[in-house]
């Protein structure tokens, strides 16, 4: 199946923070880019942080956040190919607005949401993480700030007989553990009914695991896993072509 969809990629962002002008220009210009391709992106998965200030209690700017998502869909319904072409995939971030910081977290808030969606109906507002079946494959979406937490909570370090990258280990470490998210209860709460939705058994084809640390790709026993990077202070990004599995660690 996935050799007829050999002309659908994925590009994937994470960290785009609808209030700081530079990195919605630097957007602008990756929509520009690809509105003008020969064959656009069949899918654009956005994931948070949205926001350059935590939504936790103190944050009091929400109907200025919902504006910012109103422009973020005027910008994607300025470009029309992309509209009318491409799939929106909004995933919510450590510091996005919800109920708690306890995992798996819910999809953003409809009140947020609904200026963007008058400009881009077809919009898909995922919980995080969130899992995409594509053709036969299965892909695992999650943004969290996995390894500088995993780092924290490390009683010994990583043995560097095999490699000495912290991504690498981190891959390492999930897969075996077959969950997203193997920190204690007290480090990162866990809904527990839920908890299946971090299970990583039977293994998935591809894991994104969206970090503001830098950009990275691994393959680890046969699972593709990658790292797009933060966009809004790396200007990182990455297109994933799913028929072939390529990653393209891309930046501006």
């Amino acid at each position: 199946m996935e050799k007829r969809a050999v002309n659908d990629m994925f590009v994937i962002m994470s960290d785009i923070w609808l209030d700081n002008e530079e990195t919605m220009g630097k957007l602008e210009t990756v929509l520009d880019g690809y509105e003008n391709v020969e064959v656009v992106p069949s899918l654009f998965v956005f994931m948070g942080n949205f926001c350059t200030h935590p939504c936790n209690l103190s944050f009091n700017s929400f109907s200025s956040l919902r504006l910012q998502f109103g422009k973020l869909g005027q910008m994607i319904g300025a470009h029309p190919r992309l509209k009318e072409q491409s799939r929106f995939l909004l995933i919510p971030g450590p510091d996005d607005p919800g109920p708690s910081t306890a995992l798996p977290r819910c999809a953003l808030p409809k009140y947020l949401t609904e200026e963007f969606q008058k400009h881009v109906p077809n919009a898909i507002f995922s919980s995080n993480p969130c899992r995409v079946k594509f053709c036969t494959q299965e892909i695992v979406f999650f943004r969290q700030d996995l390894l500088y937490r995993m780092r924290r909570s490390c009683l010994m370090r990583p043995s560097t007989e095999e490699t000495n990258d912290t991504f690498e280990h981190l891959v390492a470490t999930i897969t075996h553990q077959s969950h997203l998210c193997p920190l204690p209860l007290s480090v990162q709460p866990v809904i527990w009914n839920y908890d299946h939705c971090l299970h990583l058994y039977p293994a998935p084809h591809t894991i994104v695991l969206g970090d503001k640390s830098q950009q990275k790709a691994f393959n680890y026993t046969g699972i593709t896993c990658f790292n797009p990077g933060s966009f809004s202070n790396d200007s990182t990004f990455v297109a994933y072509r799913p028929c072939t599995r390529e990653v393209e660690l891309s930046a501006l």
